[in-house]
């Protein structure tokens, strides 16, 4: 999740772990939800799109120069997202030039960020939690390094990535990722709102509006919106 700082004591009080309809286990089964056959299907669609993406990759900002809290995570060029949506906030630009990866987007309940998260030959995400557990984090691999040197810990638990196959996780788990390649590793980044149980269901719904419309989300969707601005004024000259 694009982080906002919320006490992790609050997230658990605001989402007991018994009153998910899923499991709250570090790693959560796609294959329970429909859209993940649909996201399946379709990537090599998406993938196609992502490769046109890339031909551009100096217009792609880096992570923490659109979010600064990551800067706590990462502080050079080696993890670059291309956004989409930002709590519900759809870029118009992005969206237009992947017309296959947007309509996907919007068939996933529930979906509230998505972005391309691309990480360079060699760079390692350190371990940390995200603030809530109300998301479900959903990575749907697009490009993917063959000699399995990139992977992801969540918990106690680990996992390799295989094109084309969707993997979820609970972020607010202690968890990394490492791309020990000499390659790049992309994949489709969904934070999706947890299926609750009444009345959490409500709640949560209410907490992510609020994290949406904190000051801090709010700065990001600002700095997302410049960047694409600065891009298309650079394209035009």
């Amino acid at each position: 999740m694009i982080t906002v700082t919320v006490p992790l004591k609050l997230a658990e009080l605001c989402i007991p772990r018994r009153f998910s309809k899923v499991e709250t286990t570090p790693f959560i089964d796609p294959c329970q939800f429909e859209w993940n056959g649909i996201a399946e299907s379709e990537y090599s669609k998406v993938q196609a799109e992502l490769e046109i993406v890339l031909s551009a990759i100096d217009t792609i900002p880096a992570f923490q120069e659109i979010s600064e809290d990551q800067r706590i995570l990462t502080d050079d060029d080696k993890w670059l997202t291309y956004v989409f949506y930002i709590y519900g906030q759809r870029f118009e630009k992005q969206c237009s030039d992947c017309p296959d990866t947007a309509r996907l987007l919007q068939e996933i309940p529930g979906m509230k960020t998505a972005f391309f998260s691309i990480l360079a030959p060699g760079k390692k995400i350190p371990p940390h939690r995200g603030p809530y557990r109300g998301v479900m984090r959903y990575h749907l691999p697009l490009v993917v390094p063959q000699n399995g040197q990139c992977g992801i810990r969540v918990g106690d638990q680990t996992a390799t990535y295989k094109e084309g196959v969707g993997m979820m996780f609970d972020d607010s788990y202690d968890h990394e990722v490492w791309n020990d390649t000499d390659e790049s590793r992309v994949v489709l980044f969904l934070d999706i709102v947890r299926p609750m149980k009444f009345p959490f269901n409500i709640i949560n719904s209410i907490f992510i509006a609020i994290m949406g419309r904190s000051p801090t989300v709010r700065k990001i969707k600002k700095k997302q919106a410049a960047w694409d601005r600065m891009i298309e004024k650079k394209n035009c000259t």
